[in-house]
């Protein structure tokens, strides 16, 4: 059960619209992102939400299947139903030192609040996918991401959930310049159409489990 999740990026306001700071941006996709009240803590900023939130904002996102009559309803998709036991709070996290450090504030609050590596998901641009894409993934290789990367060398290790948000790869060889540019005006759209899918995807791995939506969310596109 994941229950810290750390949205990397470099901070500052520099940097806020970065491709490299996807994963912070998709804070404001949640349907209470506006409202978190963050508290500088383990060289980050952190807060804690309520389970019942959580629960509540995945319910409002949630589609209500349609009544059927009873010949059709066998043939219906179910819908996989809230884990009856969640923790009490989920410990948010984004870390204020630069991408390539940012394994070692999200290990002092791991450390802090005794949370194991496969415990954690950290939300995270990804040039090996384009944008359009999300992908929700466990453990394996790094695509050499520094945060990753951090969080590898800190940790000892790879096991940990990552939501992956496609910024695809540049035509040229400025890797770093282009990670450090923010999105073009024409991909506006279809960012915030992923940054939302991104959001729910999110609900929905703090309360199910998340292997269980491994499936269908593995490499998922969202929008052209």
């Amino acid at each position: 059960m994941i229950k810290l999740i750390a949205f990397l990026g470099n901070p500052g306001p520099q940097y806020a619209g970065n491709r490299h700071n996807a994963g912070r941006l998709l804070i404001a996709s949640l349907p209470f992102g506006s409202s978190l009240s963050w508290q500088k803590k383990f060289q980050g900023l952190y807060t804690a939400v309520d389970s019942s939130r959580i629960r509540a904002a995945l319910a409002g996102l949630t589609p209500q299947p349609e009544t059927q009559p009873e010949a059709q309803t066998e043939k219906a998709p179910a819908h996989p139903a809230v884990a009856a036991e969640l923790p009490e709070k989920f410990h948010f996290f984004m870390p204020e030192t630069f991408m390539n450090c940012s394994g070692e504030p999200v290990h002092q609050a791991a450390s802090f609040f005794k949370i194991k590596p496969d415990e954690i998901l950290v939300i995270h641009d990804e040039l090996e996918l384009p944008l359009g894409f999300l992908s929700l993934k466990f453990s394996g290789g790094l695509g050499g991401h520094n945060g990753l990367r951090s969080m590898k060398a800190c940790f000892s290790t790879a096991d940990f959930w990552r939501l992956r948000i496609g910024i695809g790869r540049p035509n040229h060889d400025d890797i770093s310049g282009w990670v450090l540019s923010d999105f073009y005006p024409d991909e506006t759209d279809r960012l915030y159409t992923v940054l939302d899918s991104g959001a729910a995807l999110l609900l929905k791995s703090l309360c199910h489990k998340p292997e269980t939506l491994l499936p269908e969310w593995a490499k998922k596109k969202i929008t052209e």
